[in-house]
């Protein structure tokens, strides 16, 4: 049968046979996953060396092997055989290896040069997988320095094309177009602000409603296993007949029933095949003609705050949208029913993994590359600069690597295994702790899907799942799958007996997760805080919650998370095997509940507290930084001021706005900046707020002047100034200018206003009645007697007529009596 990718070949042939490296874009359903390896293998400049084709799916990686080996009427395992994780099907006559990604990073670490391999082809390099990137990386660096002759064919259904062949070094693109059959548009949205279980109901309805409609078989797409095993039940209690089959497609599928959603159905029959994204380009489904399409994917998302990568689901972008829809218009023209309101904003493309996700495997796979700076190699987005240096110091916490970012002997043992590097260093040490076996089981159950996610009883305890593995029934085939795993790294690491001793479970989960060790919250059964700070709890009552110590290997959720798989942990096992991570400090600080000091030797694995005493003779310069840090807590009224004390402060402020450059601030917030510049001396043996009231603040604060410019504060800002009458009167400075306020009678005879800061400040006068009250605010007196004083002598006149009110005030004698003496 011809496809649409046969009549690009002749131009994809000719461009490998004259260049290094070749861009191909063609939409799915073209056939360039299992017609270009083919026409490949006969090219001169391959000769006898293989072809290396990486898919982003086991799933995937298997089909597409098998595809190519039927074609051939082979077996796999002959010309065309896989490598994936845990599985392969190799001979000595195969030319043509389908591989997952991960298997090509660890061909490449064995042997740079790859040697045997002529071409490395990197399939649906759209997904813009961490893998994948990092393989092209490493493929190009080796192409520069060990293999001029390696070529790379980058194939995809939907990429800027410009910018990978610029990372090639301006690879030609080569297109092949796509089936062109119409596909009709049909937006279908869910009622507004529904529920999730409407949004399921509404989802079947749809894809109900279709075949009832149109001819066909339907692929539907939902973002994960959950909502297809939910939808699939919906569908299997309405569909009629039993002439529609329904068939899930998603990674933890036995082969068999990949292999049911995938072929044809039979004949008369009709097919639902309910499936997640990998179904977007990797695979081909025969029979689509309906395409349901959720609109929705799961994607991992790792939070460099947390250190925890959660699954996130997300709208898809447009070009995702696009390729679901191309699947309905393969053979025929088709439908899709897109269940989202019609011009809803979708990016153009997705996020590329590398820049959201968890890096602590890139930069171990690097480090091993003898690669410290990712800058040195080649990439289509660098590896974000925080994720990297995060990934670096789990690595260095796990003795990965060293200070200086080179792996370590411990850190080539973990990257040759197939684990993330916290798995990997857990079995390791399982291996010296002679629990390798109980070790292996714990990766693999990591690893793999959790077999009792869909119970209807919660149990987050990792112990549950590890009796099932070792009971004595029958697995099922997602245990099976586990155990086989396990076994597996059993024999990797030279590791035999059985895994019998649950008690080191714990143990082991915390070498993986020293990070997630968690301590109960006191009072609060299934509440915990980890060893880096965050909180968690369990969502519902389980028996694990009572544990005072667990070890959190999964969990979700914003501040405080929902803890999905956890381990419990006794307090002498964390002593004993976590000893390194302990560290005993003196935690001096200040206690704002109790307005006092506290002072406490505390054991720590980091935020998590095991041990809390007493502190009797704390350093005395930490007890008085603390005791600072309390007074500017609760502010500066917290000193003892007194009235001297604030008219000194008023008094230098005064002269530091007039003369900065010569006189401090000594407003509140500087006080408290240089709190301990002028005020430490004087705290000696005090611990708590109420301390502070035996402290000489005034002397303190005259500590902030050398003693000349202490008496120049009181030439040039006086507390008190002598007027005409003999009268001695404080100045009030909380206003600029600083006031005056006295009797106007006590200012006869004076002509001019009295000035202080060396005669630069006028005062301001206020200038009293008999009563006290003001009759004149000035600092022009002059003008005043020569101006409103007669006003004001006439009406004072009429109010005071015993007080002395002269017509001629700057010859007068000034008076504190009502009259002078004599008169």
């Amino acid at each position: 049968m011809s496809l649409p990718i046969d009549s690009a070949l002749p131009e994809l042939l000719a461009a490998l046979n004259q260049h290094s490296n070749v861009v191909l874009q063609a939409p799915p359903g073209a056939g360039k996953t299992t017609r270009v390896p083919l026409a490949l293998l006969d090219q001169a400049w391959l000769g006898a060396n293989k072809i290396m084709m990486l898919e982003p799916r086991r799933l995937a990686a298997r089909n597409a092997a098998h595809y190519m080996a039927a074609s051939l009427a082979e077996e796999v395992g002959g010309t065309v055989g896989y490598r994936v994780r845990m599985d392969s099907k190799i001979g000595p006559a195969t030319r043509i290896e389908v591989v997952t990604e991960g298997v090509l990073t660890r061909m490449l670490q064995a042997d740079p040069a790859l040697a045997g391999v002529g071409l490395v082809i990197f399939d649906e390099f759209h997904e813009r997988s961490l893998q994948a990137d990092l393989g092209l990386a490493l493929c190009l660096e080796s192409q520069a320095a060990l293999r001029e002759d390696l070529k790379i064919l980058v194939m995809s259904a939907t990429l800027d094309g410009a910018a990978t062949a610029e990372l090639l070094g301006d690879a030609p693109i080569i297109t092949s177009q796509g089936r062109s059959y119409a596909v009709d548009i049909r937006h279908a949205p869910p009622p507004p602000r529904a529920h999730h279980q409407q949004w399921l109901q509404h989802v079947a309805a749809v894809t109900l409603e279709a075949l009832q409609q149109e001819s066909g078989s339907a692929l539907l797409f939902l973002p994960g296993a959950a909502e297809i095993r939910r939808v699939e039940q919906l569908l299997q209690a309405s569909v009629p007949g039993a002439d529609v089959l329904i068939a899930p497609l998603y990674g933890e599928l036995s082969l068999t029933a990949q292999a049911l959603a995938i072929r044809p159905p039979p004949p008369g029959k009709r097919k639902i095949v309910l499936a997640t994204n990998i179904a977007e380009t990797s695979l081909t489904i025969e029979g689509i003609r309906l395409v349901i399409d959720a609109g929705l994917a799961r994607v991992p998302r790792f939070e460099p705050a947390s250190g925890l990568t959660r699954l996130e689901t997300v709208n898809i972008s447009q070009a995702s949208a696009a390729q679901r829809a191309g699947r309905a218009g393969r053979l025929e023209p088709g439908i899709c029913y897109r269940l989202w309101p019609a011009g809803r904003h979708l990016l153009a493309h997705g996020t590329a993994e590398i820049l959201e996700a968890d890096l602590a495997p890139l930069a171990l796979e690097l480090a091993r590359w003898g690669c410290r700076d990712p800058g040195q190699l080649r990439w289509l987005d660098p590896p974000p600069p925080a994720s990297y240096r995060q990934a670096l110091d789990l690595l260095r916490h796990l003795g990965a690597v060293d200070g200086q970012g080179r792996i370590t002997a411990h850190g080539e043992q973990m990257a040759a295994l197939p684990l993330h590097p916290r798995l990997a260093h857990m079995v390791l040490k399982g291996r010296e702790l002679s629990a390798g076996a109980l070790a292996c089981q714990i990766a693999a159950l990591l690893s793999e899907r959790d077999p009792l996610r869909r119970g209807d009883v919660p149990d987050s305890d990792l112990l549950s799942r590890l009796r099932l593995l070792q009971g004595n029934a029958k697995p099922a085939r997602a245990l099976h799958h586990i155990q086989h795993a396990a076994q597996q790294l059993q024999r990797q690491l030279g590791l035999r007996g059985e895994a019998n001793d649950l008690a080191w479970a714990g143990v082991l989960l915390g070498h993986a997760y020293p990070d997630r060790i968690a301590q109960r919250r006191p009072g609060e059964q299934g509440r915990y805080r980890l060893a880096n700070g965050r909180g968690a709890l369990f969502a519902e009552h389980e028996a694990l919650a009572k544990a005072p110590w667990l070890v959190i290997a999964s969990l979700a959720g914003g501040r405080e998370a929902r803890i999905f798989l956890a381990a419990a942990l006794e307090l002498d096992q964390i002593e004993q095997h976590f000893g390194a991570l302990i560290q005993t400090q003196d935690i001096i600080q200040w206690d704002a509940r109790e307005q006092a000091v506290q002072a406490r030797r505390q054991r720590r694995l980091d935020a998590l507290v095991l041990d809390d005493k007493a502190l009797n003779t704390p350093d005395a310069a930490d007890v008085c930084g603390a005791l600072i840090e309390g007074i500017r807590q609760a502010g500066s009224q917290c000193l003892p001021w007194c009235k001297r004390s604030r008219t000194w402060q008023r008094r230098m402020q005064f002269l530091h706005r007039h003369d900065g450059a010569c006189w401090p601030d000594v407003s509140d917030a500087a006080l408290l900046h240089s709190l301990e510049h002028w005020l430490a001396p004087f705290l000696s043996g005090m611990r708590r707020l109420s301390h502070l009231q035996r402290l000489d603040l005034q002397t303190a604060l005259n500590t902030l002047l050398p003693w000349p410019q202490q008496r120049r504060l009181d030439e040039l800002a006086p507390t008190h100034v002598q007027v005409p009458s003999g009268s001695r009167i404080a100045l009030d400075y909380s206003k600029d200018p600083p006031v005056l306020p006295v009797k106007l009678q006590e200012m006869f005879g004076a002509a001019d206003t009295p000035a202080i800061a060396g005669g630069r400040v006028k005062l301001q006068l206020h200038l009293l009645s008999p009563a006290q009250r003001p009759v004149q605010v000035t600092q022009d007196l002059k003008g005043f007697w020569q101006g409103s004083y007669a006003e004001v002598k006439k009406d004072m006149k009429g109010r005071y007529p015993k007080h002395y009110w002269p017509d001629d005030p700057l010859q007068a004698e000034p008076t504190r009596r009502a009259k002078p003496r004599g008169q």
